[in-house]
């Protein structure tokens, strides 16, 4: 079975979503469906490392679900921002840490059943504090750094359950964590 897009009606335009509502259409039967989407512009998540695997996490209210999480350093993507750019500036805004070297690691979908948002995952290395942390109105971030043994620990238990940090963890932990990436 293929569909295609037949038309697409835009409900929502807000800061930093739209939502739309596409039609899709069988090419062979003409059968049409409605799907809704949040169009999202992309965005990063950040794991900053010290030598010693010390993972710099954060407590993160999240409004929208009523609870303080535990996550990486994230931010979403301005427009025609490049995603090495936009993960410098929130790991800075967030935590105050200037990173010598941001180290790319394969992009994702957050939630492609339903949203665009695509997430560009990098490893922060060569840290410095430059003590100036720059939070947007209606953050409330507090640092808490951890092994990252633990952190990845954290995954399984459910201690840490936001989906970009657990799989940006296991993605470094898997795959990148003994590929020279220090």
């Amino acid at each position: 079975m293929s569909y295609r897009v037949a038309d697409k009606q835009t409900i929502y335009v807000g800061k930093k979503v739209r939502l739309e509502v596409r039609h899709l259409e069988h090419e062979s039967s003409g059968e049409r469906l409605m799907h809704e989407v949040i169009v999202h512009p992309g965005a990063v998540v950040i794991l900053p490392l010290w030598p010693d695997e010390t993972v710099v996490l954060i407590r993160n209210r999240r409004h929208t679900i009523g609870e303080v999480l535990l996550e990486l350093p994230a931010g979403t993507l301005e427009k025609g921002e490049d995603p090495m750019n936009c993960a410098g500036r929130e790991l800075q805004e967030e935590t105050g840490l200037i990173a010598g070297r941001l180290i790319p690691m394969p992009p994702f979908y957050a939630s492609p059943g339903i949203m665009t948002e695509r997430m560009y995952p990098f490893i922060a290395r060569e840290l410095e504090d430059s003590e100036k942390r720059d939070l947007q109105d209606g953050e409330e971030i507090d640092l808490e750094p951890l092994p990252l043994d633990t952190a990845v620990t954290m995954c399984s238990d459910g201690r840490i359950c936001d989906g970009k940090t657990i799989a940006t963890l296991l993605m470094y932990e898997r795959f990148f964590r003994h590929r020279g990436t220090r």
